[in-house]
């Protein structure tokens, strides 16, 4: 395997076990760095390239939250089992909108941006300057939220937070930053924000996964060996860098709010205006 291409690989799984978790845009940052350094593989490998290595992710989610996710536990009670097919229910009902949304509209998006890459650059820093102030406004309003648990949520709450997750189609917005900030808004403390959205990554992005790898197998897609070993290597990177990233966000959100994630998103936002403005040719390759 190319040497180069293995380094790009290994970045892109770090980039990616880190951004997912954190309301930051992993896709905005994957692209950013595909922009600054390109992976020598094809346009339709990159695509299924940008949502496999998500796989990684969620299986950390998956490894980590298992006692909690898994509803057939014999170390649950009867109340409790139950108690987590109604927080799967609440996921499910939380899916609904982007799984309908995306359905409509992913080709359409892609189309879009893969043919104005420049526009697709200028989206992701006006979503995370966007998105970083709105951290900063909500977190200033010092509201005590009123759902602590899970089983606090309504199936009505699930339902809205689900239409904020419709905006991490926008690239640079973030799934769990939309989510996020939705659920925050709508009285869920930061642990329950934090954790509902990783929930909600399950069913989306594998749901995703599975929709580009049918649609690109069915196009008659050809993967060489060294891509897919770059895609595997990515993938197992994601997933290291995800159990540790998910272990310090839950943490990190105990002790502190999410306002350094906002002046995060600004700061990122200012220097890629600056780019786009003193030095654009960079994202024309």
């Amino acid at each position: 395997m190319d040497f180069i291409l293995m380094l790009q690989s290994i970045v892109q799984g770090v980039v990616q076990g880190i951004t997912e978790w954190l309301p930051v845009s992993s896709t905005g940052h994957i692209k950013l760095l595909d922009a600054v350094w390109p992976m020598a593989i094809s346009a339709d490998f990159k695509e299924l390239f940008e949502v496999v290595i998500q796989l990684g992710s969620i299986l950390a989610v998956v490894l980590l939250f298992f006692h909690k996710l898994n509803p057939f536990s014999r170390k649950k009670t009867k109340s409790q089992q139950t108690d987590t097919w109604k927080m799967w229910g609440k996921v499910a009902v939380a899916s609904i909108p982007s799984v309908i949304l995306g359905l409509l509209i992913d080709d359409a998006m892609n189309s879009l941006f893969h043919s104005q890459p420049l526009a697709e650059i200028i989206t992701i820093a006006a979503a995370l300057l966007v998105y970083g102030v709105l951290f900063l406004v909500i977190e200033g309003r010092n509201k005590t939220p009123r759902i602590q648990s899970m089983d606090d949520m309504s199936f009505k709450t699930a339902f809205f937070i689900g239409m904020f997750q419709m905006l991490a189609l926008i690239p640079g917005t973030s799934r769990s930053g939309s989510t996020i900030i939705g659920a925050t808004l709508l009285g869920t403390s930061r642990t329950v924000a934090a954790e509902f959205s990783f929930f909600m990554a399950i069913p989306v992005m594998l749901g995703a996964s599975g929709l580009k790898t049918v649609k690109l197998m069915a196009d008659g897609i050809h993967v060489t060996t060294n891509e897919w070993i770059a895609l595997a290597v990515a993938t197992a990177v994601s997933f290291l860098v995800s159990v540790v990233v998910i272990r310090f966000f839950m943490s990190f959100i105990k002790k502190h709010d999410f306002k350094p994630f906002g002046w995060y998103r600004i700061v990122l936002a200012a220097v890629l205006i600056a780019v786009l403005i003193f030095a654009p040719s960079i994202f024309h390759s």
